[in-house]
Order: structure tokens, then sequence, then C-alpha cells
């Protein structure tokens, strides 16, 4: 099961990548967006896929190793991933916003054309400090 989550990360991060060169900023939001839900799924199959295992030590064991079958989930990659979750939710957002605006002052999605939007020459830079 880890082989095929480590190949559909690497599918996550290939598209992600793809899509953040694109010079139109709609695909680089997806790009933003795909590349954290490949985060995601990258910290979930590093943290070891248990199934039916609760994340609790039996009572009586002083570790996770003293325990007869040996099987106890790791709660710290779901406890990553809820953040990484809201971190990617709180960037996604704003990256969202900063594309808005950008497109409401230049009237373009397309890097090279908001590029061409740029004064050649800059007006009123101080002299020094």
């Amino acid at each position: 099961m880890e082989t095929y989550l480590s190949l559909i990360v690497g599918l996550y991060f290939a598209a992600s990548v793809y899509l953040l060169l694109s010079e139109s900023l709609i695909r680089m939001l997806i790009g933003v967006a795909l590349m954290g839900n490949g985060v995601n799924l990258l910290i979930f199959t590093a943290g070891r896929i248990t199934r039916d295992v609760p994340p609790i030590i039996a009572k009586g064991a002083a570790s996770a190793q003293v325990m007869g079958d040996g099987a106890i989930a790791n709660p710290l990659p779901q406890a990553l991933i809820l953040t990484a979750i809201v971190i990617s939710f709180a960037l996604l957002a704003f990256v969202l916003v900063l594309a808005y605006r950008a497109y409401e002052t230049t009237g373009t999605d397309d890097t090279a054309e908001m590029r061409l939007s740029e004064p050649i020459e800059p007006a009123h830079l101080p002299k020094g400090y």
C-alpha cells in the first residue's frame, strides 16, 4: 500500500511543479493546492499505515514495544496532517486573494502580460539613504 501511495505522491508533486511553472495564475493556484495535498499524503505515507489499531498504549505497558503484538498507530502524522491542512488552506486563500488583486489591477491572468504592465523606467526612486 505504501508503494502505491508513494507513486501517487510523486504524481501529485510532478503535476504541481508542472502547473506552478505555467504562465497562467489559475494554473499556479491549482498547482499550490495540489502541492498542499501532496505534502499531506506524503506525511500520511511516511507515518506508516496501520489499520484498525488505536494510537493508545495498553494499560500497564511502559512503551509501545512492550505490548504483545507490537501494533500501535502513530498519532504524530495525524496531528501533522491536521496542522498542514489548516496551513495549506490559509496559504491557498492568501494566494487566491493576491491573484485576484493582480488580475484586477492588470486585467489579465497571464504572467507574461503582467510583466509588460510594469514601467520600464522606475519613477521617483530615492537617490540614496
